[in-house]
C-alpha cells in the first residue's frame, strides 16, 4: 500500500530521536480525499493518541500509522526523502488521493458526480458552496441541489447556468441541460443575499 523509501526512513527516525519520546511514531492521513483540494497530513503520534484501527508500516525504528479512513485513498502511494544543498525534501506522492477517473465503461451519473467533486465543488468551497447531483432525467437534465453558501445565494441562477451547465455539457456529452431543486427561501448562510 505505502512504501517509504530508506532516506525518508532516517529523515523520519531523526527527526523522531529528536523529540525524546518513547514509542512515538509518524501518522498519515489524507485531508480532503477524493477532491481536487485532497492532501496528506503527517504528523507524531505517541500510543495513546492512536484510533486503534490505523493500518501499520513498520520501518526501522519506528511505526508509520495510516488512518484506516484514509487506507483506500493511499493505495500505491510513495514517500520519500530527497537531500538539496539547503537540506532535503520530503515527497509525498498518492496518485488516488483525488480520486480515481471514472472509466471509459463508467455511466453518465458517475461522471457528473467525479466533475461536480473534482471541478465544480472546489470552486463553490471558496464561498462555502457545494452542489450534488439529486437524479439525471430520462431527457438529459441534471438535476442539482445546492447547500452551504449557495443554498439561497442571490448568484446561483448564474453558477448555474455560466459555470455549472456549461462544465457539465463540455464533460458529459449526455448533459442536455440542468435544473435547481433547492428550496432557496430556507437558505440559512447565503453567500450573497438575494435582492427583493
Amino acid at each position: 500500500m505505502v512504501t517509504i523509501g530508506p532516506e525518508a526512513q532516517t529523515h523520519f527516525r531523526r527527526l523522531l530521536d529528536q523529540q525524546g519520546v518513547a514509542g512515538m511514531g509518524v501518522r498519515l492521513k489524507v485531508l480532503r480525499p477524493g477532491t481536487a483540494q485532497a492532501d496528506c497530513q503527517l504528523e507524531f503520534c505517541e500510543p495513546g493518541d492512536l484510533a486503534g484501527d490505523e493500518w501499520i508500516v513498520e520501518c526501522e525504528g519506528f511505526n508509520l500509522y495510516v488512518e484506516s479512513a484514509s487506507t483506500a485513498w493511499l493505495d500505491g502511494a510513495s514517500i520519500d526523502y530527497q537531500r538539496n544543498p539547503t537540506g532535503g525534501q520530503l515527497t509525498i506522492r498518492a496518485p488516488h488521493i483525488k480520486g480515481r477517473l471514472p472509466g471509459a465503461d463508467a455511466g453518465p451519473v458517475e461522471r457528473i458526480q467525479y466533475v461536480l467533486e473534482s471541478e465544480i465543488n472546489p470552486g463553490l468551497a471558496s464561498h462555502g458552496g457545494r452542489v450534488s447531483l439529486v437524479s439525471l432525467e430520462a431527457d438529459g437534465v441534471a438535476v442539482l441541489r445546492f447547500g452551504g453558501g449557495c443554498h439561497g445565494c442571490g448568484m446561483v441562477d448564474v453558477t448555474l447556468r455560466e459555470g455549472i451547465e456549461t462544465t457539465l455539457r463540455a464533460r458529459v456529452p449526455e448533459v442536455t441541460g440542468v435544473r435547481d431543486a433547492t428550496d432557496h427561501a430556507s437558505g440559512e448562510n447565503p453567500y450573497m443575499r438575494r435582492s427583493g
